[in-house]
This record gives structure tokens, C-alpha cells and sequence, in this order.
């Protein structure tokens, strides 16, 4: 999954983003309310969190930004602002959550799991297809019981077919959800990645798609 970070502040923007990438997401981090327009108009994000005192353009003008081109886009605003008002403007103007600084960096993610959760059409925390289990919250995952080893990138594709069960995803689309600016992406890395994950789960959780790329079937296979 693809996140994008707005925030001025270096050491909270560094911090975030270690965590968060600790964390198995891909994180792009900018630094103003123009480039973060700019990325989410280029990028497919599956969530965005927003720092309020931005330069060049301030943060709720870029959620309403967001709101009028990205109507469906999770939005975590990241404040110093604690004032009841703020909140209430920063939730009337369409965000999604709201967190304080300073913040408990568990914290964060578990609100980046809910946010995540609810924009899939999920309840339970724990993903289930068939006897395939993951669990975003401890990154474990389980196949008929047994715990299953996956590589860093391996959990992220993972995660990113289930999040988007019947629906086929390109080569390109996934690169954008495992891999963050600056990463090198070499011309099969996706492939190699299914292959690791239909030797460690079974051939049958994701197929290809010719001429369109791989999808893991809305229902698991019995």
C-alpha cells in the first residue's frame, strides 16, 4: 500500500516515514501543500496523511483540493492544532481521522490500518481468504495454520492483491503500491515477487491475467 506524508517539520517527517515503511507501506514525504498536490494528482495514494501548517499552501486547502479531484482517498490529518474548532474544520472539511502531536507513532499506524480497513469495505482486523490468514496489525501470516515467512516486498504485494480481491491489477499498479520514490524497481521485480508467493501459498491465490497482469480471485478457491 501507497502512502502519501505531508510534513514540514524534517524530524517528524523522517521519523514517520521510518516507521510507517517499517511497517510494510511505501511512503512518499513531502515538505509543502504545492508538492503534495502536485504527488497526489500524479500518484495513486491508498491514503494520505496531512500536516495543517504547511508552507506554500496550507493544509486545509489542500484537503479541500484533494476532496474536490480524489473523493474517495483517506485523509489522517497530523496537527498541532488541539483546539476543538480544529478539529471539528479539519473533519467538516473532509477528513477522515484526526491526530494530535505529539502522537504515539502505534497509535498512527493502528489509524492507518482502520482507515485503510474501512476504505476496503472491511470490518474484521484479520484478512481471511480461504485457509490464508495475514494480520496488517502484527504482519503475520498464516496458511491452514502454519506461519508463513514472506520478504518485506512479498507482504506488500500480498496485501495489496487481497485489499483489491477480483479485481485485476497491472504490473504498473503494483509497482506503485509496493515501491516509494527513490527505489530501484527492476523490470520483473513483480513477477519474481508472485513467484515467491505462489511457491510459499499454492499457484491457485494468484493468477494472471493475460494482457492485463495478476488479480487473487474475490473468493478462495475450494
Amino acid at each position: 500500500m501507497r502512502l502519501l506524508l505531508v510534513e514540514d517539520d524534517p524530524m517528524i517527517g523522517k521519523s514517520v516515514q521510518a516507521w510507517l515503511k517499517g511497517q510494510g507501506y511505501a511512503v512518499d514525504w513531502v515538505r509543502d501543500g504545492v508538492a503534495a498536490e502536485l504527488s497526489a494528482r500524479d500518484t495513486a495514494y491508498d491514503l494520505v496523511l496531512l500536516d495543517l501548517g504547511l508552507p506554500r499552501k496550507d493544509g486545509l486547502q489542500v484537503l479541500d483540493a484533494l476532496r474536490a479531484n480524489h473523493r474517495d482517498m483517506p485523509v489522517l490529518v497530523l496537527t498541532a492544532r488541539d483546539a476543538v474548532k480544529d478539529r471539528v474544520r479539519s473533519l467538516d472539511a473532509g477528513a477522515d481521522d484526526y491526530l494530535v502531536k505529539p502522537f504515539d507513532l502505534d497509535e498512527l499506524a493502528a489509524r492507518v490500518r482502520a482507515l485503510l480497513r474501512r476504505r476496503s469495505g472491511r470490518t474484521e482486523p484479520v484478512i481471511e481468504h480461504g485457509d490464508l490468514k495475514v494480520d496488517p496489525a502484527s504482519r503475520e501470516v498464516s496458511l491452514a495454520g502454519s506461519p508463513v515467512s514472506l520478504s518485506g516486498r512479498e507482504y506488500a504485494l500480498l496485501l495489496a492483491l487481497l485489499e483489491s480481491a477480483g479485481i485485476p491489477q497491472s504490473r504498473a499498479q503494483l509497482e506503485e503500491k509496493v515501491y516509494g520514490w527513490g527505489e530501484e524497481v527492476e523490470s520483473n521485480a513483480i513477477e519474481v515477487h508472485v513467484h515467491a508467493l505462489r511457491r510459499k501459498l499454492g499457484t491457485d491465490l494468484i493468477r494472471t491475467v493475460r494482457g492485463v497482469g495478476y488479480l487473487v480471485p474475490r473468493e478462495a478457491p475450494r
